[in-house]
């Protein structure tokens, strides 16, 4: 069941925008002992999504409410919250869309990740590009089918997750997560002004490293680039952070900058 627009549903009118368009955006947050974890983040994030897309974004008390109420009695668990247009216009004229929609829905936290967390991940570079677009780009806009392809391609193979390129090659993110490597004190990861999704976790990396002793760095890298890397890590906001084992070729074995990380992402 969905609560969609404060009332529970199985069902969304085939006119509304994100059916026809996709258009809207979403964020997924991890619930842990009935509250949901960095609730403002993802608030924040909504926000974002919605101004840049031009929707207006619902009632933030409401909505608020809304999370923390599916939230109450869940011990671990993934809340997802999508906002769309809603219903109206002609064609892709958003005319007369006034009434976004709000939908939120509870599943399972994925148990995987205790497995991935205590022996590393491995990373398998994807053949399915990301198209630069800096309308579009840093905000978790519902057009997905960019890392349905990706998906479907790791699935093929024997790799956890995808190293995700542009369409001009720079490195830029994984198919459901952001990415991080060490070299000594510094930190790197993919600047994301042209394509890839800016997420809440990956936002919370870099103010606890701004904060910290270490230096952060938003570059833009070809893959080879982890060739000498001392350690690579993946984040979003259920796993929080994974240490990766293996990029392609390339293996890693501290774990220095993901111990630091884990406790003020947790």
């Amino acid at each position: 069941m969905w609560l969609i627009n404060g009332e529970w549903q199985t069902q969304i009118a085939a006119s509304d925008r994100a059916t026809q368009f996709g258009d809207g955006c979403f964020t997924t947050a991890r619930i842990v002992d009935g509250k949901v974890r960095f609730a403002d983040d993802h608030l924040k994030r909504l926000a974002q999504g919605c101004e840049r897309l031009g929707i207006p974004m619902p009632d933030e008390e409401i909505l608020a409410r809304e999370m923390c109420e599916l939230a109450q009695g869940e011990a671990r668990a993934t809340l997802k919250v999508m906002i769309t247009r809603g219903e109206g216009g002609r064609g892709y004229s958003a005319l007369g869309c006034d009434r976004p929609s709000r939908l939120l829905h509870l599943a399972p936290w994925p148990m995987h990740y205790e497995a991935w967390r205590n022996r590393g991940i491995r990373l398998a570079l994807s053949p399915v590009p990301l198209g630069c677009n800096p309308w579009l780009a840093g905000i978790k806009h519902l057009n997905r089918l960019e890392q349905v392809l990706i998906r479907a391609h790791l699935e093929q193979t024997t790799a956890d997750e995808a190293l995700v390129l542009d369409s001009d090659g720079w490195l830029t993110e994984c198919c459901a997560a952001n990415l991080f490597w060490r070299k000594g004190t510094s930190v790197f990861t993919p600047v994301l002004d042209r394509a890839g999704v800016n997420g809440t976790m990956r936002q919370r990396i870099m103010r606890l490293l701004e904060a910290s002793g270490w230096q952060i760095h938003e570059v833009r890298e070809r893959p080879e680039t982890l060739a000498n890397a001392d350690e690579v890590l993946v984040c979003n906001a259920l796993m929080p952070v994974l240490p990766v084992q293996q990029a392609e070729q390339w293996r890693y074995s501290s774990r220095e900058l993901y111990q630091f990380l884990l406790p003020g992402c947790e």
